[in-house]
């Protein structure tokens, strides 16, 4: 008769990527928690390494008056296909270019939990960063707004696994290759706009090719996140953060990173190019204002700026803050791209 035993070998690479006490603790763990605790445990691990959905692309940038724009295609530097959007400054000639990405599990568009389910769990707010491009394009700047792979209508790649980073920023490099070789885009000026996961991504890009950002001029890095802080505050939302370890190594059955190996910090010393970051302060979904601070201070540029959003503890909140507020997003494209 087969036996169900948890007493099973985990092939090594699994328990080397841990290190052997987190392996052990993870393996006690899974022996003694309940199983209603070990089904949330799961869904997290789940929700941290796999989108659990596409965003849709839910709005065009003629939704905020500007009415050309090119549907755009390149790969990635892997060769996963990725799609976006080219729109010239709505105030005509201009030399001046944004490439701009979007969070986990976002579109280029935003996100869509004002649709309900499945959307809504994960929050209820609808985020519209086409907004922020609308201000931006009025402020004389073009724009390259592009989907990450697994998200909106790029490419599927990884077996659908996101590392908040660590696959993504090849996507990253893909889009400063178009760019580099467009007859085009190739002679704008040229700035960053990238948040949260395609922060992330950025970082490790510009850690990994440093000569592809040479001529970047600078970078808008909102609600970059290490998946820790996240990951850690998502279950002692739940009451279950002591089994971080089990998360982990649900986290690497899955196919994915720990949470340990989705940390910014890690590469963020590789921004050099003047940088502006904000972040949710009271953010209830991380340890702020520690993990922002310890990113912060990791980038390497001597020009940099940090704003705390305060008034709400809703990290979606803080997507849509430049979209209200742009005043210090375009100023500080202003500064920086003459």
């Amino acid at each position: 008769m087969f036996e169900k035993t948890l007493e099973y070998a985990i092939d090594g690479t699994l328990k080397g990527r841990m290190g052997e006490e987190a392996y052990n603790k993870a393996i006690a763990q899974q022996k003694t928690i309940s199983e209603e605790a070990y089904g949330t445990i799961k869904y997290l691990a789940e929700f941290a390494v796999r989108p659990m959905f596409r965003t849709p692309v839910h709005k065009t940038p003629a939704d905020h008056g500007m009415a050309t724009w090119e549907d755009v295609y390149f790969p990635s530097s892997d060769g996963t296909p990725l799609e976006g959007w080219y729109i010239p400054s709505v105030r005509g000639s201009s030399d001046k270019l944004i490439i701009i990405n979007h969070p986990m599990p976002m579109s280029r568009s935003g996100f869509t939990g004002h649709f309900g389910e499945p959307f809504s769990g994960v929050d209820t707010l609808e985020i519209d960063f086409v907004a922020h491009m609308s201000h931006l394009s009025k402020a004389g700047y073009n724009i390259l707004a592009y989907d990450l792979r697994n998200h909106g209508t790029s490419g599927a790649a990884n077996g659908g696994i996101c590392g908040i980073g660590r696959y993504e920023w090849r996507d990253v490099v893909g889009a400063q290759q178009y760019v580099k070789n467009h007859p085009k885009l190739g002679r704008m000026k040229c700035g960053l706009y990238n948040r949260c996961t395609g922060g992330n991504a950025a970082y490790e890009a510009m850690y990994r090719h440093p000569e592809l950002f040479a001529d970047i001029k600078c970078f808008f890095g909102p609600l970059t996140v290490s998946m820790t802080a996240l990951m850690t505050s998502f279950a002692g939302l739940m009451g279950l953060d002591q089994y971080m370890e089990l998360m982990d190594l649900e986290q690497l059955k899955l196919g994915g990173f720990t949470n340990g190996e989705m940390r910014p910090q890690d590469y963020s010393h590789a921004v050099k190019v003047p940088y502006f970051m904000a972040q949710v302060l009271d953010d209830v979904w991380t340890d702020n204002p520690k993990d922002a601070q310890e990113i912060f201070d990791g980038i390497s540029s001597e020009d940099k700026e940090l704003l705390w959003i305060e008034g709400t503890n809703r990290r979606f909140d803080g997507y849509n803050y430049f979209g209200v507020n742009p005043e210090k997003m375009i100023a500080f494209f202003n500064k920086h791209m003459r």
